[in-house]
């Protein structure tokens, strides 16, 4: 059985303890590591159930989820890292939301694993924002196209937000960035960093360049023209494909320029992520992102 305590802090959420595992109040938090059961899987019309939820791992990923529009409804930690959550569990969007208090043990049996970072927060996925919505007063963008490792696009939200590029927009053949390992690798900045998909790929880039992008394609390609070059306009957008195959010809024919990382020893390219990574921080050595 739980146990509700009040007045444990100043915190708004309801501290309860849970000693069962299989207590149904936690369910949000169940089977993590399962293919086909964890709860952060989209639901598929006629097809596999998912509940389709968003998982903070650790407090640093918390916070930033409370930080965000993935508005908390649920918690499930130990005592740790409830003490240092405290300051961010006060405020009035998460009255009554329940932090279900666990040891390490009953944690890692909820679970499916022992967790180190000794804390979660679940979130539901609010309705996701248009490619308009997330490109309004945007300067820089990053554009994925085929990007389906969720380490790679949790780096490039965690460059991101590192490095002023004010969205993410996804093209065809991207992974979920709402997956847990995405949200974990992007240190919570997935939720924090604008991001919106394409209706039509790559005929959707047309938009972007009617509202004053110069769309530049990244391509080991040497007769690409050098980055520092392609950086300097009053809007960007940087497309940047799946590892091996990079960019399809349709979305390269789509951009304003193509675009190349100087290169030695007889390497031709680098990961996407730092690929993403060098172009961002070329954008912010030209100056321009500032005006």
């Amino acid at each position: 059985m739980g146990v509700r305590l009040i007045g444990v802090s100043a915190s708004a959420v309801d501290v309860i303890d849970i000693e069962d595992p299989d207590d149904p109040r936690v369910d949000d938090f169940r089977d993590l590591s399962s293919v086909d059961r964890r709860p952060d899987l989209p639901a598929l019309p006629g097809g596999r159930p998912g509940k389709a939820l968003v998982i903070a791992e650790g407090v640093f990923v918390t916070q930033r989820m409370i930080a965000s529009r993935f508005t908390p409804h649920g918690f499930l930690g130990v005592d740790k890292r409830l003490r240092e959550l405290d300051d961010d569990l006060r405020g009035p969007t998460l009255a009554g939301v329940p932090f279900y208090r666990v040891n390490a043990e009953v944690m890692a049996a909820i679970v499916g694993f022992h967790l180190n970072r000794g804390v979660l927060a679940t979130a539901r996925r609010p309705r996701e924002l248009t490619v308009e919505d997330a490109v309004a007063g945007a300067r820089t963008v990053a554009i994925l196209e085929g990007v389906n490792d969720h380490e790679n696009i949790g780096s490039i939200f965690r460059n991101a937000a590192g490095l002023g590029v004010d969205a993410v927009l996804f093209g065809a053949g991207c992974a979920d960035p709402l997956y847990r390992r995405c949200v974990r690798v992007s240190m919570g900045h997935a939720l924090l960093v604008p991001f919106a998909h394409f209706d039509g790929w790559p005929v959707g880039l047309d938009d972007l360049r009617a509202d004053g992008f110069r769309l530049i394609s990244l391509t080991p390609d040497p007769a690409a023209i050098p980055l520092a070059e392609a950086v300097v306009a009053d809007k960007v957008g940087f497309l940047v494909g799946a590892e091996g195959p990079g960019l399809s010809s349709a979305a390269m024919a789509a951009t304003d320029v193509r675009a190349r990382i100087p290169m030695s020893r007889g390497t031709d390219s680098l990961n996407v992520a730092t690929a993403a990574a060098i172009s961002f921080y070329e954008r912010v050595r030209s100056g321009t992102m500032d005006g």
